[in-house]
């Protein structure tokens, strides 16, 4: 009985870690470029109550006795699924089609990555440049930072499918700046540090950034300009998995409060 406590208490310690995880999916649905995420769980060690071993008549028996010790949280999975192309009037939005993720300078100078393509032209000290909402620097295929150079506006700035980035001159012809902004792919995208403002860092689990501009054999992605990238969330399946993480909650405790009673009747046993 006491093991049967131990065991539920488990399983409501997981199951509250899975509603938590369906809560943050729930809270990203309008979180630009967010990917959703899924609990996942493995089993405890089993207890052998008793081993291979023969029956009183000598036969063999096939398999030992064991008993469960419950469950625990194993992992947060994350689906990078396309998300749903919106519409959006700013030039600065731009929609990955593709397995690519843009790279911004952090704060701290390392480089991170990012679905969201919610941009701005910032002016600064070098100049105005293509930066997120949190004022981090877009970089290009190389490595650089994106700046308009002198002269030229804003609203005459040309992106290209392929991220290709030029300008109209006051003649009216189009003028390539030979930066491109810059995508990149990862072997394992579901082992990218999660970070906060949709960044996402490099872990060896990830593997690498490959510059799809460079690296050979990648199926190279598409940017839309004038469209966001929107979440991947499907509301109705996650509050379907809501409702059974919340039964399985509450089996957990209607365990919890059946072993509590045959506790409760062993201890009020009287000879």
């Amino acid at each position: 009985m006491m093991r049967s406590l131990w065991t539920a208490a488990s399983g409501m310690k997981a199951q509250q870690t899975n509603v938590d995880t369906i809560s943050h999916n729930i809270s990203n649905i309008n979180t630009t470029g967010y990917k959703s995420q899924r609990a996942e769980f493995k089993s405890l060690l089993y207890q052998n109550i008793q081993t291979r071993t023969t029956t009183a008549n000598g036969e063999q028996k096939p398999v030992p006795a064991q008993v469960g010790l419950g469950t625990r949280f194993a992992a947060n999975n994350t689906f990078y699924t396309q998300g749903a192309m919106l519409a959006s009037e700013s030039d600065t939005d731009f929609a990955i089609e593709g397995q690519g993720f843009f790279a911004v300078r952090g704060d701290d100078g390392n480089v991170y990555y990012t679905r969201n393509g919610s941009f701005n032209w910032a002016v600064g000290v070098t100049g105005t440049t293509l930066c997120t909402s949190d004022g981090l620097p877009v970089l290009d295929s190389n490595g650089n930072t994106i700046v308009i150079p002198a002269g030229v506006t804003s609203g005459n700035i040309r992106i290209s499918e392929e991220g290709d980035i030029g300008y109209i001159n006051a003649q009216g012809q189009y003028v390539a700046m030979n930066q491109s902004i810059a995508l990149y792919q990862f072997t394992n995208p579901a082992g990218l540090d999660k970070l906060s403002r949709s960044l996402l860092a490099q872990t060896d689990a990830s593997g690498a950034p490959l510059n799809e501009a460079t690296a050979n054999g990648l199926e190279r992605s598409a940017i839309h300009q004038n469209y966001l990238e929107g979440s991947n969330v499907q509301i109705a399946d996650e509050m379907v998995n809501l409702i059974i993480a919340q039964r399985a909650y509450e089996l957990n405790s209607k365990a919890i409060q059946a072993s509590d009673e045959m506790l409760q009747q062993a201890n009020g046993l009287r000879r």
